[in-house]
């Protein structure tokens, strides 16, 4: 999606006459998506069967973005039965202990000994990147008589509160005071993504853009540091810019421990082209280099993703902006002062992320009033990310590389 945003008071709401065109075109690509909504309820179906069976012990659901119930109580050296109710991966880690389950896949259940763990409270979280931040957190008490709920229950939670509030006081503010210093100090981790990536100009006109698939150390927040899947070395990968009717070839080195391919998400380019692997390419094997050429047709805003292992692949980083002119602006908006890429992510090392950072990484954009943003959103995570925005006019200019007529 793209979206102009002017720094004025007042508010705007559009209504495109042409909605009808995208409601047709929605319906269409919705036929791609019955298969993974069938899947994704056969999976739901197998997550409440598990929550059902449970097995032995108190039993805890992981879900987004919860842990249910938020007091567990077991008895000492006794277990708990966890189940992934959600549509995610999760897992169930006891802090300042070593009981920490493996990467649970949805609808998948296992047993949780806690042999050895002293009677006490406990804080738990889902360790996936981002998912204690939204809400995975719960309480364990261990030594308790093994249900839930009740006066014990709630104390155990209140004590817990107060235990965790000074730190988690003291935490906030470093946050707080870690992103508003980036203001004047500038980014406060290392690694930049959406680095602008420019070509080698050949005898025939060709754009030739050089794209290194590589896993790196990016760091995701300060003190946070994570092996991403990175094209050029960083998170999201470098923005591709060129003209209509550009000639452009896009060499690919894989240097990751796994195949890999890249598409073309949005772009119209040759079947041959489109970086399907075992349908209209091979697979780009570890060491190998794959060529894609095609001439450039725009105005468009894509993408270039992986399109192997994608769900890994993708949502570790492989994912960067191809934009092919500029759309035109509404004329009471003016020129636009800054142009920029915004991706989303939910998932993999990088987790809850804007242009691969997370708060207090995020890069605020810094403007005066009356300046003309245009916004690339981009999603490469795995959950539905609408943008909202607090007391500044967005007006919605195209959808997936398509002008809205209004």
């Amino acid at each position: 999606m793209r979206a102009l945003w002017k720094l004025q008071r007042g508010d705007q709401e559009v209504l495109g006459a042409g909605a009808w065109w995208f409601a047709l075109l929605a319906i269409l690509l919705a036929f791609g998506a019955f298969a993974v909504a069938a899947n994704a309820n056969s999976t739901s179906e197998d997550a409440r069967t598990a929550a059902a069976l449970g097995g032995a012990g108190t039993k805890v659901a992981l879900t987004e973005f919860s842990i249910e119930p938020a007091v567990i109580e077991a008895p000492k050296d006794g277990s708990i039965a966890i189940s992934n109710t959600g549509k995610v991966v999760h897992d169930f880690t006891v802090k300042g202990t070593k009981a920490k389950t493996k990467a649970l896949n949805p609808g998948e259940g296992v047993s949780l000994s806690l042999d050895g763990i002293k009677p006490g409270t406990y804080d738990v979280i889902c360790s996936i990147p981002g998912h204690a931040d939204s809400g995975m957190r719960a309480t364990l008490v261990v030594g308790g008589a093994g249900g839930s709920g009740g006066s014990t229950s709630a104390k155990a939670a209140e004590a817990a509160l107060r235990r965790s509030d000074k730190h988690n006081m003291m935490m906030m503010r470093d946050q707080v005071e870690g992103y508003v210093a980036q203001l004047k100090d500038g980014m406060n981790t290392k690694g930049v993504g959406n680095q602008p990536l420019e070509p080698t100009i050949a005898a025939d006109g060709t754009k030739e853009f050089d794209l290194t698939a590589k896993i790196v150390d990016w760091e995701v927040e300060p003190g946070r540091t994570v092996r991403a899947w990175a094209y050029n070395g960083q998170v999201p990968g470098p923005v591709i810019r060129v003209s209509s009717g550009d000639r452009v070839r896009l060499v690919v080195h894989n240097e990751l421990p796994q195949s890999t391919a890249v598409h073309f998400h949005g772009l119209e380019v040759p079947n041959a082209m489109d970086g399907v692997p075992h349908l209209n390419q091979d697979p780009v094997r570890p060491g190998k280099t794959f060529t894609y050429e095609f001439t450039a047709k725009g105005p468009a805003v894509g993408m270039y993703h992986s399109h192997y292992y994608a769900v890994g692949q993708v949502s570790d980083g492989l994912l960067g902006a191809f934009i092919i002119d500029d759309l035109p602006v509404p004329a009471d908006l003016g020129s636009v002062d800054q142009d920029l890429p915004m991706v989303l992510n939910d998932a993999g090392v990088i987790g809850f992320s804007l242009n691969g950072k997370s708060f207090p990484a995020t890069a605020p954009i810094i403007a005066a009033p009356g300046d003309t943003i245009r916004i690339h959103y981009m999603n490469e995570g795995q959950q539905i990310h609408p943008m909202h925005l607090h007391g500044i006019p967005q007006l919605v200019v195209a959808k997936d590389g398509f002008p809205l007529t209004q």
